[in-house]
This record gives structure tokens, C-alpha cells and sequence, in this order.
């Protein structure tokens, strides 16, 4: 998983950051210590190592562990190592369009896969060579309990309650009400997508780019047969978009 800093402003990231999954907010329990690279390759200015500490700390108080940074800072390298992430490659990007991901394997993200699996081994599981490309799950999600589909698509034939969670690192099917929280492409696909018979989410997220309940989804959307999918315009833009049968 990476955080995708588009400013060198780390401080702000760490405000929004606490706003969206810290103790008080609404999502406090959304993450639970899963991996994450601190991505800053997008800002145009480089990033002040002594603002780090502050987006690491933010990080920790939403549950997730900083295992890695990629991008230029003010300072040398090791400051970045002393305060205990990896550097990662700077080649290691997520694709400009959802249309160039679906040329090819995804290198870099098979990339940052091996940073973190080397960092924290014991927190990251591998979906077996042997293991299905597709996790079904065919109870309903209650609220509080996480699935995660690592590494492979994720299909659910019952009930997302609100306050459960769905993650896949491909994409996600839900054939019943979506009330919950749905991540796709958590590792980086931007080709992914999420579909349900009945979308109306608390969150909805693919490669990271997200929307809450906060801004509500459009009449012919809301309640309804849809799928979600990411802009191939380059822009990260998540468009909703109805099933007809």
C-alpha cells in the first residue's frame, strides 16, 4: 500500500490523514498495521526529512506501519533511514492511466511488494502459489470485521454491513448491498474496479484515490446496480457508473 504525497507539505498530509482515519475520526478502525510506502515522487518540491516524523506519527495513530519512502528530500539519505524506513527505488511509480496499467504486469508495483515483504515479513501474508485467484465469501460482512482478498479478486454474495470492510488487491463483486467500506486495487492496480448490485458506501476506494458518504453518490447511482472504476485521463478520478441489464 503507499501514501501518495502530492505536496512537500507533509505537515497538511498528516492533518488530513488524522482528519480521515486517526482515533476521532469516523473511519478509526479502517486499517489494521497494514504496510505502507510514503510515496512523494508527485510533489514538485523536495521534502524536508524533518517534516517526516510528523506523517510517520500520523500514520502509526491510524493504524498502519511506514515501512518505506520514495521520492527527493532536502537532506541526505540516511536521515531518511535513521528514522527507520527503507528507500525505495525512485523508478517505483504507479502507472500515469488506468489504460497504461492494463498493458502489462505491473512492475513497480511487484516492486514495492518486495520493499515491504523484506521490511516486515511477519505482517505481510501471501496468498499461496496454490490459492485461487479469486476469494469468495458467501456470509455477510458484519460490521467490524475486515476481508482482505490479497493478491487476488474478491467476490461477496451477501450483505457489506456499515462498519464492515472489504479490501482485494483485484477487483471486488458484491452481489447484495454494499453499505460498508470497499477498497480495490489496495496494492496499486489502478485497472481495478468494484461492483455491487445495491452501492450505497461508506467509502469507496481504488489504488488509494477515495470517496466518502460525505459527498452522495448521484440518484441513478445511490441504491443501485453500479460499478466504480478510475479515469484513463491520467487525472485519478473515480467515476460511478450504472448496470443496466
Amino acid at each position: 500500500m503507499s501514501l501518495v504525497a502530492k505536496t512537500a507539505d507533509l505537515q497538511q498530509v498528516a492533518r488530513e490523514l488524522l482528519s480521515t482515519y486517526g482515533p476521532d475520526s469516523e473511519s478509526a478502525d479502517f486499517f489494521d498495521q497494514d504496510a505502507v510506502v510514503i510515496d512523494c515522487t508527485k510533489s514538485k518540491a523536495a521534502v524536508a526529512v524533518c517534516d517526516l516524523p510528523a506523517v510517520i506519527s500520523a500514520l502509526q495513530a491510524c493504524r498502519l506501519k511506514p515501512v518505506a519512502f520514495r521520492g527527493q528530500v532536502t537532506d541526505n539519505g540516511s536521515a531518511v533511514q535513521g528514522l527507520g524506513l527503507v528507500l525505495a527505488a525512485p523508478e517505483v511509480t504507479r502507472s500515469k492511466s488506468a489504460t497504461e496499467s492494463r498493458k502489462g504486469p505491473q512492475a513497480p508495483v511487484e516492486m514495492v511488494k518486495e520493499v515491504v515483504r523484506e521490511v516486515i515479513r511477519e505482517v505481510v501474508r501471501e496468498v499461496p502459489a496454490a490459492a485461487p485467484a479469486t476469494l469468495v465469501i458467501d456470509k455477510p460482512v458484519r460490521s467490524g470485521q475486515k476481508v482482505y482478498a490479497r493478491g487476488a479478486d474478491l467476490v461477496v454474495l451477501a450483505m457489506v454491513n456499515q462498519g464492515a470492510e472489504i479490501v482485494a488487491d483485484g477487483n471486488i463483486h458484491v452481489y447484495a448491498p454494499l453499505r460498508g467500506k470497499a477498497m480495490a486495487g489496495a496494492s496499486g492496480n489502478a485497472s481495478a474496479r468494484i461492483f455491487s448490485t445495491c452501492l450505497e458506501p461508506e467509502l469507496i476506494s481504488i489504488a488509494g484515490v477515495y470517496r466518502t458518504s460525505e459527498n452522495p453518490l448521484a440518484a441513478d447511482i445511490q441504491g443501485k446496480a453500479a460499478q466504480v472504476r478510475l479515469s484513463d485521463d491520467g487525472q485519478e478520478k473515480l467515476l460511478f457508473e450504472a448496470l443496466t441489464t
